[in-house]
């Protein structure tokens, strides 16, 4: 009888031992914040035949669930969910997709229990949805964009670090109210400032005028310095009820260029061209015609550079008050579309287009 209450009482220790660990772990995981993670595809999901192919891969391939599971430190930095939002390699990525991301978005960070948000996504253009949503997105909460320059299957896949790392940034208030972020290599940087640089080398993201925001060490990001110019909850924009974006597209310019894409691209009914001009945005005298004659038409000119750094000055290679034309500022063309499809959901002025290049 005594060793069956002992054996009783030893149940009993035990049962509420187990209870109090487990309370205590479940406690833990509520302490820690929520982030959700988003994929749409790119390299970061991609597969190859071996583990030596870094090129010639399939991207898009991995679900989120599995690039998850491949960074099993996760759980101790957040709670962390996945939602498969596209699967594409990011050279496909659409306007469409990116409405259906930003609404998505805007959804999750509204609700309490969400802290923050990661999104997996190729290389090639991720610096442009990076931008679209620091100019939509409608929270000062993080948001920090990541992707890998090798696939998943690679010996030294670069893609499971980006994702602890954009995970640890997400889940930090230093993150907030910075805009959207974009975490590789370690490194933090901003979504208006970095673009892609290399074809191959993993530190591919710079931010050439400005410099990075910050580092990634330890699950501990530091951050340096803030991107100035208005971003998110401080934009005009709203996409709610945006179902398509005005069509605009990008003349790029060379020597002997000619206007044959101009005029395709007025013809198929653009709102908006951005002239990828030489040097400061500069108007070759052969093509200078062609882009009076498509503002006259109604259609908004953007001049820009594709030299990737430094201002396009306004009235410097172009009589741009004469011409009624727009500067980019220090936007490389890519990103000059962006915010020129959305300011063309507010207005077709030409001065308030000019007013919110020089705001954001």
């Amino acid at each position: 009888m005594h060793k069956s209450r002992w054996q009783t009482a030893a149940r009993l220790a035990g049962c509420a031992l187990f209870a109090m660990l487990s309370a205590a772990a479940g406690a833990q995981q509520e302490q820690r914040p929520n982030v959700v993670i988003l994929a749409t595809g790119g390299t970061i999901a991609g597969t190859a035949a071996t583990a030596t192919q870094v090129a010639g891969y399939t991207a898009a391939k991995v679900p989120v669930e599995q690039l998850i599971d491949a960074v099993p430190d996760l759980k101790k930095v957040a709670n962390v969910k996945g939602e498969q939002l596209a699967q594409v390699a990011s050279e496909s990525m659409t306007n469409d997709v990116w409405l259906k991301l930003a609404k998505r978005i805007n959804v999750l960070l509204a609700q309490p229990d969400v802290d923050g948000i990661v999104i997996t996504h190729g290389t090639d253009t991720l610096e442009e949805t990076a931008y679209f949503l620091n100019l939509v997105v409608k929270s000062r909460k993080p948001v920090v964009l990541v992707g890998a320059m090798r696939p998943s299957t690679a010996m030294s896949a670069d893609g499971p670090f980006n994702i602890y790392n954009g995970v640890a940034v997400a889940a930090s208030k230093e993150s907030a109210g910075r805009g959207v972020l974009v975490s590789l290599n370690d490194q933090i940087n901003s979504a208006r400032d970095v673009t892609k640089v290399n074809t191959m080398t993993l530190d591919t993201f710079r931010a050439p005028d400005f410099g990075l925001v910050g580092y990634v060490v330890g699950a501990q990001p530091s951050f340096y310095r803030a991107s100035t110019r208005k971003h998110t909850t401080d934009t005009e924009f709203d996409i709610t009820n945006v179902e398509t974006l005005p069509p605009v597209d990008i003349v790029y310019g060379y020597a002997n260029m000619n206007r044959v894409p101009l005029d395709a691209f007025v013809a198929a009914g653009d709102k908006g061209i951005i002239h990828a001009g030489v040097g400061d945005g500069s108007l070759a005298a052969q093509v200078k015609p062609a882009l009076i004659e498509t503002r006259k038409k109604g259609v908004i000119i953007v001049r820009s550079s594709r030299t990737g750094g430094g201002p396009v000055v306004r009235n410097g290679e172009a009589n741009d008050d004469e011409l009624d034309f727009v500067v980019s500022d220090t936007l490389t063309p890519q990103k000059a579309r962006i915010l020129l499809m959305l300011a063309l959901t507010k207005t077709n002025n030409t001065k308030e287009i000019q007013r919110m290049f020089y705001t954001y």
